[in-house]
């Protein structure tokens, strides 16, 4: 999707050892855009699902402050911090050379899984700006105190679900990972529902239509989403 009059400000990354990653500013919606690359279903799955997946305390030299019950996925936690300190002071300089006052943090798959860790992290050393976190695909993240740290902030966040996209519901509950509040889940019919609350269990939303990873359609991943595929 083309957007002629985005402002790149820095971007980086290999698409290998570190995800491709981009900071800009766009003037039609007025805010600094940060995206992290995502993957494909066959590469983040065995990430998400796997049984020895361990959580961590985030480090508290990115995340000073943070309650050392909040918990995140090992996995995410060390992609995110591979680009913490450039992301930050990228974002830092799109501030200061436009002027901005909110800062948009998105992302697909791994990418939303790094962006949200992002839109956590951000907050804690910029404080004249409002966030706000879209994200697609995304896998769950971190425990309860986590999800519950995302909803009391004043971050605003959506997650968006593909009909019966099998990775949002990974890593399973049952291992301690919850999602927070915001999902949007596109159904069958392409109608999109609000789903309140954290994990709504209603099979409107991704949790009550895919209950297990064995009922969902890893085809689904890529999107649609609003009518953009993502990989393509």
């Amino acid at each position: 999707m083309r957007t002629p009059t985005f402002k790149p400000v820095t971007s980086g990354g290999d698409g290998d050892s570190v995800q491709y990653w981009y900071v800009g500013y766009d003037p039609t919606l007025d805010t600094v855009i940060v995206s992290h690359q995502g993957t494909d279903p066959d590469e983040i799955l065995p990430l998400v699902t796997d049984g020895d997946i361990i959580m961590i305390n985030p480090d508290t030299t990115l995340f000073p402050g943070l309650s050392s019950s909040i918990e995140v996925h090992q996995g995410f936690a060390d992609e995110q911090a591979k680009t913490a300190s450039d992301v930050l002071s990228a974002v830092q300089s799109a501030i200061s050379t436009y002027s901005a006052t909110k800062v948009t943090m998105v992302g697909h798959s791994l990418g939303a899984a790094i962006s949200l860790l992002d839109a956590v992290y951000l907050p804690l050393h910029i404080s004249d700006a409002t966030f706000s976190y879209i994200g697609y695909g995304l896998p769950r993240v971190g425990n309860q105190a986590f999800a519950n740290y995302v909803d009391d902030s004043s971050l605003s966040v959506t997650h968006i679900n593909n009909e019966e996209d099998p990775i949002p519901i990974c890593p399973g509950r049952f291992l301690g990972f919850v999602h927070p509040s915001g999902e949007v889940h596109i159904e069958d019919s392409g109608e999109w529902a609000s789903c309140p609350g954290q994990d709504n269990p209603s099979t409107q939303c991704i949790v009550g239509d895919v209950p297990d990873i064995w009922d969902g359609d890893e085809s689904d991943h890529d999107g649609p989403y609003g009518g953009v595929t993502m990989g393509c």
